[in-house]
C-alpha cells in the first residue's frame, strides 16, 4: 500500500509570468505582473504561436526546470527518467526530473533543480535513505519526518558542461548554462540542467524510487509506492543513450517494457528555441536518435546478472584445514 510522506497546501506556491526575448545569440527572461498560485498558472498555460524560432519576444505563463541527471553507479552511467501522470494534460509519460520554479527563485533556477532531485529521486539502502550534497551544500531531506536518512554516506551532485547558448535572467547570466526552450503548447519557458549523481561505492543493495506530488482535493500529497518505483535508468554508452530501460531494486537491474511508451516534450525535436510537441512516442524517439532496440540476449540486466554469478565463482574458497 502506498505510504504518505508529506501533505502540502498548494496555495502556498507562487510563481510569476515571464517576458522572454530571444535572438540567435541568446535568450533572456524577466518576471512581469503579479505572483500567481498553482491553479492560476495552469489557466495561463495555453498554446501560443511564434513565427520565427530564433528571434521573438512574448509573454509566457511560467518558468519550469528539468534535470538531465546522469547517475554513476558501479562504473556505469545512466540517465534517470521518472514516470508521471500529467493531470493538466491528461497523459502518462516518462520525463526528466522537473518542476515549477517558484517566484523567489526565478533568478536561481539551479537551486530549484537540486531541490527537485531531493524530492523526486530517492535512493534506499538497508541502513536507510541516502542524503545528498551539491558540491559543498547539503540537499534538503524533504521526507525526514517519515523516512530515515543516512547523512554519513551522501550521494554527490556535480554540474556537467552546459549549453553553448547563454540564458539570462534580466541582465544576469545563469550559472551552469542550462539548455532552454519555449514550449508552445503550454506557453512556458523550460530550462534543462545537466548534472551528475555519484552513488557512493559503500552503498550496497541499492533501490531507486520516484516520489511525486499529486493534487488531491485541496492538498498536494507525496506518496511512496514500492510496487511501482516509477524511476527508470537508461544506460549510456560512450555518453550516448541506448534504447533500453531498467528499474533498480537491491542492486539488481530489471528490464522495463517500452511498449506504448511516450516520452515528455524535452525529448522531442527542438527547432531554434522552440519545442512544438506535447510528447513523443518512444519508438519515434529511438528512430530519431538512430538507436537499435536491444536483442533478447543483449540486455544490460542479463549481463549484470551473469557478471555477479561469475564473480561469486572466482572468489577463493577458504583453504581446507
Amino acid at each position: 500500500m502506498p505510504r504518505t510522506l508529506i501533505r502540502k497546501n498548494p496555495s502556498n506556491f507562487k510563481t510569476l509570468p515571464l517576458f522572454v526575448e530571444a535572438t540567435p545569440e541568446g535568450l533572456s527572461y524577466q518576471s512581469v505582473g503579479m505572483p500567481l498560485n498553482f491553479s492560476q498558472t495552469l489557466q495561463r498555460r495555453r498554446p501560443v504561436t511564434v513565427p520565427d524560432s530564433e528571434r521573438f519576444a512574448l509573454e509566457l505563463a511560467n518558468l519550469g526546470v528539468s534535470v538531465r541527471l546522469t547517475l554513476h553507479w558501479q562504473n556505469r552511467d545512466y540517465w534517470v527518467l521518472v514516470r508521471q501522470r500529467r493531470q493538466d494534460r491528461g497523459d502518462v509519460v516518462l520525463k526528466l526530473i522537473s518542476g515549477y520554479v517558484p517566484a523567489h527563485e526565478l533568478n536561481l533556477p539551479l537551486h530549484t533543480a537540486t531541490q527537485e532531485i531531493a524530492e523526486e529521486c530517492l535512493l534506499e539502502t538497508p541502513e536507510g535513505w541516502l542524503s545528498g550534497r551539491f558540491n559543498d551544500t547539503w540537499l534538503p531531506a524533504p521526507y525526514s519526518s517519515a523516512l530515515h536518512y543516512r547523512e554519513a554516506l551522501p550521494f554527490r551532485l556535480t554540474p556537467l558542461s552546459g549549453s553553448a547558448r547563454p540564458v539570462r535572467c534580466a541582465h544576469m547570466q545563469l550559472i551552469e548554462r542550462p539548455q532552454a526552450y519555449v514550449h508552445l503548447p503550454t506557453a512556458s519557458l523550460q530550462l534543462i540542467y545537466d548534472l551528475r549523481l555519484d552513488v557512493p561505492k559503500e552503498a550496497k543493495s541499492l533501490s531507486l524510487f520516484h516520489v511525486d506530488e499529486r493534487l488531491e482535493g485541496d492538498q498536494l500529497v507525496a506518496r511512496l509506492d514500492r510496487k511501482h518505483p516509477d524511476l527508470y535508468l537508461m544506460p549510456l554508452q560512450d555518453g550516448q543513450p541506448t534504447a533500453e530501460l531498467y528499474t533498480l531494486k537491491k542492486d539488481q537491474l530489471y528490464p522495463a517494457s517500452t511498449r506504448g511508451l511516450y516520452l515528455a516534450e524535452s525529448f522531442a525535436r527542438q527547432e531554434g528555441w522552440l519545442v512544438k510537441d506535447e510528447r513523443i512516442r518512444w519508438k519515434d524517439w529511438v528512430q530519431q536518435q538512430g538507436l537499435s532496440p536491444p536483442g533478447k540476449d543483449s540486455g544490460l540486466a542479463r549481463w549484470h546478472g551473469k557478471a555477479k554469478q561469475l564473480l561469486k565463482r572466482i572468489v577463493p574458497r577458504k583453504a581446507a584445514r
